[in-house]
């Protein structure tokens, strides 16, 4: 069996092809740019450069493949990389690329909340190929994870704070939300890409708790041992600057425009069924264990406790 891995040095597929290269699996490596994924031919993965926005890189990949795994996304993607050329138009060719190459299977990773009226364009993306999948003719499977710990907790939070003693928000950061770690989806997406019949067709998938982003901030001082500093982006103005970012960056206009709106505007509670993933084999990473690492990993001896 060989797997291709669409997005191979992305929060999730990184740690998913380390998964299947230790379990002898042979894996192809699909990745805008090789020379960061040296870790990953070191472990004996296949290393080709390819892009959703490239139709031939795609057919290239898909060659010899026995099983698809498409974790890349472009939410925050501007000029030739917009989420509209990568999450949709690149999505659809991905699909369609590997239906010619008779792949046995597809493993798509949406969003968890992802429907036709969301309020944000990339969660309805998410949903129309999710559709486009299940009406494609391909044994297709659909991973659903809430906002990923490594970005939403660590990129856009922890990082800063840890870097200046300053983290930057947008609105007030008051809204309870899921996180999961990444790793910990690239377990389940094994389990997905491996096992016959895949154990689920369509999975959510949510970390422990619920945690506003002031949480976040004060998760890593406390961690750190350092004073719960923020900066706030006012959300008003957050959304203006949204409108003035679109047609000069619409990656980071959409990111704007998501944080800018109210707390009621969508739900971002887990309401799936965590022990799905216990039942696989899979324990979940608290979110404060999760920071615990980062700082750890940062050269900070973290707080006892």
């Amino acid at each position: 069996m060989k797997i291709l891995v669409v997005g191979a040095t992305g929060a999730l597929g990184r740690p998913l092809v380390q998964g299947l290269r230790a379990q002898g699996v042979a894996v192809r490596a699909l990745c805008r740019r090789p020379e960061q994924a040296a870790d990953l031919a070191a472990l004996g993965a296949e290393v080709c450069a390819g892009d959703l926005t490239d139709s031939a890189s795609l057919a290239r990949a898909c060659t010899g493949i026995d099983r698809v795994m498409a974790c890349a996304h472009g939410l925050l993607g501007r000029g030739a990389q917009t989420s509209e050329k990568v999450d949709d138009i690149g999505h659809r060719t991905l699909i369609d690329t590997a239906r010619a190459a008779e792949v046995k299977r597809f493993v798509y990773t949406s969003a968890y909340g992802a429907s036709a009226d969301h309020p944000i364009d990339f969660f309805r993306t998410k949903f129309a190929i999710e559709q486009y999948l299940e009406n494609s003719g391909l044994d297709g499977v659909i991973l659903q994870p809430t906002a990923f710990m490594e970005h939403h907790a660590h990129n856009f939070i922890g990082k800063g704070l840890l870097a200046s003693g300053k983290a930057r928000l947008i609105g007030a950061g008051t809204k309870p939300r899921n996180f999961v770690c990444a790793g910990d989806v690239a377990h389940v997406a094994q389990r997905a890409l491996l096992q016959d019949p895949p154990p689920f067709r369509r999975l959510a998938i949510g970390g422990p708790g619920h945690y506003s982003n002031l949480d976040v901030v004060a998760m890593y001082a406390q961690a750190a041992n350092m004073a719960p500093r923020a900066q706030h982006v006012p959300s008003a103005v957050a959304g203006v600057m949204a409108r003035l970012l679109r047609p000069l960056h619409p990656g980071l206009a959409r990111v704007l425009h998501l944080s800018s709106l109210p707390d009621t505007a969508f739900d971002e509670h887990f309401h799936g069924d965590a022990g799905v993933a216990r039942g696989l084999g899979v324990v979940m990473t608290p979110l404060p264990e999760f920071v615990r690492r980062q700082v750890v990993a940062a050269g900070i001896t973290p707080a006892a406790g």
